[in-house]
Order: C-alpha cells, then structure tokens, then sequence
C-alpha cells in the first residue's frame, strides 16, 4: 500500500520479488518455474528462474497477483543430461517457451526454422499474440505460429522478406534471428548494455553482413551478448534447435 491506497499494478513499471526456495534432492534448477494464478486458476509461466547463491526464485512482474512456484521437469528422448545443450532446452521446457517436434522427440540437431523462432522467442520475453488478427503476412497460414507473426508484424520486431511475406519455414539464418531479438527486445525495453571488449572489426566477416542486420549485430557484440567462434560471426549461416535454445537461455538466464 502507498498510504491507504492499495498498488496492485505499476503503469508501465516493474517490481522484481524474491521467493526463498531450497529445491527438494533431486530437483534440477531449470525446472524451478515461477506461475501467475490468473482469475480462471489457469498457472502461466512467468519470467524468473532459481538463484542458487542466494536460494530464491527471483522474477519480475507489472501487477501483484497470486504466485507460486511450481517443478516442471520436461524431458526428451533425444536431450541426455549430459549434452551441451541440456540446460538451455530444460529450462525453455519447463516454461513452454519450446516443445519437441515429434513423440517425445525435440530435435536438437533439426535447423531452425523461421516460424519456429519468431514464436520461441516471443514466448520467452511474455509478448502476447494477436487473438483475432486482421492484418498478418500472406503466407502466415493457420497454424501454431499465425498469431505470433500477426503480433510481431503489429510491432515491428518482423519485416518479412518482401511482398507481404514471410517465409515461416524457410531455415532461419543468424542475421535474422539477432535482428529479430533486437527488434523485440527495443519494444520491451530491454536491449543489453555495458561494454564487452569487441567490436564489429574483430571479426573477419562482418563485412558479410546484410546491411540491415548491422545496427542489431553491432550492438550484441559491443555488449558481450554476442562472442562469436574461432574470430567469425557466420551471419548467414543457420543454426539448429539447439543453438538457438542456448542463445535465448544465456540472455534469459544471463
């Protein structure tokens, strides 16, 4: 309360809210999930993840409501716990930001598509799809993804490749998945700052990058978010489920 006036919502701003927590024996930490309880009792994952140094569950959230924390460890035949990626992909699990492509399967090694990422992404940092979209992109289709894309088109955060299209299954390439987390990420406010010790000129082939790529790639690499591997960028190499779960997971987990 602010005198006897009761604060259940912030206009735009944030409250960040720490919940101890000692996970049980056993328990991973990625699958520590933090929901909001809506009105419905419907629990909806939101942003926040276990703190071992200091044994909370830390998260952000706009309005007071009812929380919980809850344990949703989500396995897949094809992720061992031992894999590089296993982290990364448990924890997106966990808060359905991702799903496996078939019978218990979430295809690490499958490239990413378009279509997959723009919704993977979006999931990640809470942006809402359009529920009854009447402006989307010509090849949006009726599908997992419609909505997202109609949402994402609204905001700006995807351009699409021409002629009111967007090429959701075409294989997305590295330029195009950071300029889309840069487009997202101005729109909620959260673009990465500070100073890593890099810059464009470091690598040998940033002159390879599409022009319209540069603002986002200069920025993530200017910042640390971006490193590279072995003094390259591959800006239009693609990339698979599971380097794209890695990169979302570093910046959400970071």
């Amino acid at each position: 309360k602010a005198g006897d006036t009761e604060i259940s919502s912030f206009e735009g701003g944030k409250a960040r809210l720490s919940i101890p927590y000692t996970p049980k024996p056993g328990e991973k930490e990625e699958a520590i999930v933090v929901y909001y309880i809506d009105n419905n009792q419907n629990l909806i994952a939101v942003r926040g993840a276990f703190n071992p140094a200091t044994n909370t569950v830390d998260f952000e959230t706009t309005h007071f409501s009812r929380y919980a924390i809850g344990y949703n460890d989500v396995s897949f035949e094809d992720v061992k716990d031992t894999d590089w990626y296993s982290n990364a992909i448990g924890f997106l699990a966990a808060r359905d930001i991702v799903k496996g492509v078939e019978s218990g399967r979430f295809g690490p090694i499958q490239q990413m598509t378009r279509g997959q990422f723009v919704v993977m992404m979006m999931k990640a940092y809470g942006i809402d799809p359009e529920q009854n979209p009447t402006i989307n992109f010509a090849d949006a289709g009726n599908t997992y993804y419609t909505n997202y894309l109609a949402a994402a088109k609204n905001l700006k955060i995807v351009s699409g490749i021409g002629d009111n299209m967007y090429a959701p299954e075409r294989f997305i390439t590295r330029q195009e998945m950071f300029t889309m987390l840069y487009n997202a990420l101005k729109v909620i406010k959260e673009l990465p700052e500070g100073s890593g010790d890099k810059n464009l000129e470091s690598f040998s082939d940033a002159d390879g990058i599409a022009s319209w790529a540069k603002p986002a790639i200069k920025l993530f690499v200017e910042t640390g978010t971006v490193s590279g591997s072995d003094g390259l960028l591959r800006p239009l190499a693609t990339s698979s489920r599971a380097e794209m779960a890695q990169v979302l997971y570093n910046l959400l987990h970071g």
